[in-house]
């Protein structure tokens, strides 16, 4: 484990305050550790925006299986990246609507690309794409 190092920041007091109530809804026991996930958070997303990076994630989406054809194309666009969609699960919401969450994994820009197409597609009613790393670079 590397060297622990201590700053100092200044904050507004509103502002602290705010923070405050945040980590502790969110069960944090310090601020430290709030901070220090805040830093890695914003690592990860400029690590999988760079595109070049080994990624993992899932793609969320929603839509309603009564749509001509999409559920075709959905099949065929996740046989295109069988590659990078690791796993997907199906979920039946109601009647009508259905939930898929592909959990992906590869370069950030190709498992975006893969995102975009899917989310895109006609008749998908919300997508959310969720990016992370492995973990390995980050303490």
């Amino acid at each position: 484990m590397s060297e622990i190092t201590r700053f100092g920041v200044s904050i507004d007091g509103t502002l602290l305050r705010r923070f405050d109530q945040l980590i502790a809804q969110k069960g944090y026991t310090n601020r430290s550790e709030s901070i220090r996930d805040l830093i890695r958070d914003s690592l990860v997303q400029a690590e999988w925006e760079a595109g070049g990076q080994e990624t993992i994630g899932t793609i969320t989406i929603v839509y309603s299986h009564h749509t001509r054809e999409l559920s075709e194309i959905l099949d065929h666009l996740q046989h295109r990246y069988y590659r990078s969609i690791i796993s997907t699960t199906h979920v039946h919401l109601d009647e009508h609507n259905c939930l898929e969450v592909l959990i992906v994994r590869g370069k950030g820009e190709e498992i975006k690309k893969i995102s975009d197409r899917l989310i895109g597609t006609k008749g998908v009613k919300h997508g959310k794409l969720s990016l992370t790393t492995t973990g390995k670079d980050l303490k």
